[in-house]
């Protein structure tokens, strides 16, 4: 009985976070899901000698289209961000940003690096809730109409989107045999599963957000790193990923977890 009311309390918690955070939340987090792509934006723009350099020796294509790789990514990236933070042709935005993040994962080679595909996938997963998002949005004009299966494609994208954001945790668990590790894998594979399958999402979704911006701000503070070491860099790029994770996770978090979970099939019963 303990374990219930403890449960019953914290989803008490949770709700009341919710009502008091209602306005906010989507657009905070809309920004924190962009913000990896911002970030990359204007690295692109910052370091672009650096990144055409770069893409020009791995693929031997020559100057000019490197550059251009440089200013599909730098137009692509920093563009959506602007339409999705305003609102306008966000599905739109979020192919784009698709797009990109495919361009990205070859141009890069990072679909042999497992930890970076993963969290590569994540991204995508937070895009898909907000292409999901948006899709809401567009059928609530016309909310006296009954629709018949009209959000199905909505509720698949929810759920795409929950099972491929859970993705980046896999890449946070550590193997070793200490006891520490060991509670913080099984607690963080535990929330993993809740948020997948959609079973008291809101509260395993804040709880996940509240753990991972914990790792973030301890293990990536890239603030704390000169910023000519590459360690720098790579930090920074880690810190901005992973609020991208967390901005998906409130999006959960402030939209509830769709129609194919086990929360909502709770009602059913």
């Amino acid at each position: 009985m303990g374990h219930n009311d403890l449960m019953g309390q914290a989803e008490d918690v949770a709700d009341q976070f919710l009502r008091l955070t209602k306005q906010y939340l989507p657009h905070v987090a809309r920004l924190c899901l962009i913000s990896t792509f911002l970030e990359d934006g204007v690295r692109m723009w910052f370091q672009w000698s650096e990144q055409s350099e770069y893409i020009s020796a791995t693929w031997n294509c020559g100057w000019f289209l490197a550059s251009c790789f440089v200013l599909i990514n730098l137009l692509g990236q920093l563009g959506s961000c602007v339409l999705i933070l305003s609102r306008n042709f966000v599905q739109y935005a979020c192919f784009a940003l698709f797009g990109i993040i495919a361009l990205q994962t070859v141009a890069y080679s990072i679909l042999w690096d497992v930890k970076f595909l993963m969290r590569n996938l994540a991204l995508g997963g937070g895009l898909l809730l907000l292409l999901a998002e948006s899709r809401g949005e567009g059928k609530s004009m016309f909310a006296g109409v009954p629709s018949l299966g009209e959000s199905s494609p909505k509720q698949y994208m929810q759920l795409g989107g929950r099972v491929l954001l859970v993705l980046m945790f896999m890449t946070l668990l550590h193997f070793e045999l200490n006891l520490i590790t060991i509670v913080q894998n099984l607690v963080g594979t535990a929330l993993i599963v809740l948020v997948a399958v959609g079973f008291k999402t809101k509260l395993a979704a804040l709880t996940l957000v509240l753990w991972l911006a914990w790792i973030n701000l301890y293990f990536n503070a890239f603030w704390t790193v000169a910023a000519y070491k590459p360690m720098h860099d790579f930090l920074k790029y880690d810190f901005f990923q992973t609020t991208s994770v967390i901005g998906g996770l409130l999006l959960v978090v402030a939209l509830g977890p769709g129609g194919v979970s086990m929360d909502e099939k709770k009602k059913e019963w």
